[in-house]
């Protein structure tokens, strides 16, 4: 053990600060590589819990997972929780039990610490408005466009004594994810609130989102600018439509992916109510008729007769002793008819309902066709004219073309660029999401164990290995090559067989003389003088050879000598 320690150190020695620094740097390089394999394997793959999270949340599932010995990672300034992969889904359901997270606001889960005796009824109002808040807030935000949600109701309290009535109204503020919502989607969340609410209505609620655009103006009927957006989403949807109408109608023909059509349309959302009279002379019609006959009998009698109070009885008899005095009969007929007549009238109400289209103009883009040659290559060839003619005949009649308000229908022949399909060179595994039963992150992560492995080899082989070779190469081979005589001139002596005072040409050795080792014991005691200089000018040119030989040479002899 004491040699081979002995021979390391002398070993070390001999390489010099230059060499051993670049050794040293290899070796720090490699212990840090095997450290990183080392820990990148056995730390557990984590992987997101949850994302986006209130501070408050956050630090109550932190807590919590803690409280179970589970490692837990937080990023993005506490928004963000990792755990080990394989525990994400029962960790996600452990957490829903003990309702984690909230999302930041507080739901009816707000009486469950309350004490009804000691609690003022101020207090319950106020808890009661914040528990709709949060659980509107949560509503809304586990719909997928919003990020997140906050909700502010004013519910009045109807004062005593008091006949009027304030009413209810709210105010969302939304936090979108991307893009922003569309006008029925703002609807719908409206109603949302106003049907959770009681005498609340949509149009007293306010929406805006986090960059502060007003997206629901509240406090009365609906604004203009939401007439506008039903008005251009209506034309939207109709350009759509017909968009897709007329590519699905003429890739029948084409073939998918050929056409491309785009429809501009010009709409009239005036409503337009007409009331009209009309009156025909010509036609008359009874409306009512009505007749009336009167009769009548009218007697005088001549003066004279006797006075009585029987004889001015009606129809009484003359009285005894007295005579009827004279009298004259009239009698008088008379009829009246009267018939009203009804000129004809027509009332007409027409209500010309919003929406009409005014013009439409479309553009339809088709390839070409293709075909092969004796090599197997695609050959582009554009459509005929009649071709085009026909497939402008189908557009104008699937959109019900009207000339004279002006539609405008255009179909060009154009080359397609070759689309890159999505499954080219991806197999049915690898498209599903995984190859061979494995994900693709336990695929991500063997790739990662594989190339880390490659370059670790690769690493050995080529640096650490040549580095180590040419480091130690003058304490051994360099040593040896010069004492055998290999790329520097032998000592020469009576045994050598060679002159000391020879030229240049006389050190020419054959590799066979080369490659014989130098018996020392047979060298005598006299040595040329020639051989001497020949010698002092090889230690002046090499004086670390020399240094090694000598150095390997006080080993040699040392383990000879112990041997």
């Amino acid at each position: 053990m004491g040699v081979l320690s002995v021979s390391f150190a002398g070993t070390l020695r001999n390489l010099g600060p230059s060499r051993l620094a670049p050794i040293g740097l290899v070796m720090i390089g490699l212990v840090a590589f095997f450290v990183y394999m080392a820990s990148r394997f056995t730390t557990p793959n984590l992987q997101l819990l949850y994302n986006d999270l209130d501070p408050k949340d956050s630090g109550s599932i932190v807590a919590k997972l803690e409280g179970m010995n589970i490692p837990v990672q937080i990023k993005g300034d506490g928004t963000q929780i990792y755990v080990p992969g394989d525990q994400v889904a029962k960790l996600r359901m452990l957490l829903a039990q003990e309702g984690l997270p909230r999302g930041g606001s507080m739901g009816y889960e707000i009486f469950d610490k309350t004490d009804g005796l000691s609690t003022s009824s101020f207090v319950q109002n106020i808890n009661l408005v914040r528990a709709l808040e949060g659980e509107l807030a949560r509503t809304i935000s586990s719909l997928g466009p919003v990020k997140s949600a906050r909700v502010h109701l004013v519910l009045p309290q109807r004062e005593v004594f008091s006949r009027q009535k304030q009413e209810p109204s709210a105010s969302i503020v939304l936090q979108m994810r991307s893009g922003r919502l569309e006008s029925s989607q703002v609807a719908a969340i409206q109603h949302l609130v106003a049907a959770a609410v009681p005498g609340l209505k949509p149009t007293q609620i306010s929406i805006i989102d986090d960059k502060g655009t007003l997206l629901a103006r509240g406090g009365g009927d609906e604004s203009y600018s939401s007439s506008l957006s039903s008005a251009e989403e209506a034309r939207v949807s109709l350009e759509r439509r017909m968009s897709g109408e007329i590519e699905s109608l003429l890739e029948k023909s084409i073939g998918p992916g050929k056409v491309r059509a785009e429809v501009t349309a010009e709409m009239d959302f005036d409503r337009i109510t007409m009331n009209s009279e009309i009156y025909d002379p010509e036609s008359r019609v009874v409306r009512s008729q009505q007749t009336e006959e009167e009769s009548g009998q009218s007697q005088e009698g001549s003066a004279g007769g006797t006075v009585s109070v029987a004889n001015n009885i009606p129809n009484g008899a003359p009285a005894p002793g007295t005579e009827a005095a004279g009298s004259n009969s009239n009698k008088n007929n008379r009829t009246s008819e009267t018939i009203n007549y009804e000129i004809s009238k027509t009332v007409k109400q027409q209500v010309k309902e919003s929406g009409q289209v005014k013009k439409l103009s479309v553009a339809v883009l088709v390839d070409g066709t293709y075909t092969k040659n004796d090599k197997g290559e695609e050959t582009y060839a554009p459509r005929s004219e009649d071709n085009l003619k026909q497939l402008e005949s189908l557009v104008k009649t699937a959109i019900g073309f009207n000339e004279e308000r002006g539609d405008v229908v255009q179909v060009v022949n154009m080359q397609f660029v070759s689309p890159v399909t999505s499954g080219e060179g991806v197999s049915s595994d690898e498209a599903a999401g995984g190859m061979m039963g494995f994900s693709n992150a336990e695929i991500m992560k063997l790739v990662e164990t594989v190339v880390m492995g490659l370059v670790g080899i690769l690493a050995l082989l080529l640096v650490v290995r040549p580095m180590m070779m040419r480091a130690l190469e003058p304490a051994g081979a360099g040593g040896a090559r010069i004492a055998r005589g290999g790329g520097l001139p032998q000592l020469t002596g009576p045994m050598g067989g060679g002159d000391g005072g020879g030229d240049m040409p006389e050190m020419e050795i054959k590799n066979s003389e080369l490659e014989e080792m130098i018996n020392m014991k047979q060298i005598e005691g006299r040595i040329k003088a020639s051989s001497l200089k020949r010698i002092s000018e090889i230690v002046e040119k090499h004086p670390e050879e020399t240094l090694s030989i000598i150095r390997t040479w006080l080993y040699q002899g040392k383990r000879d000598h112990n041997e």
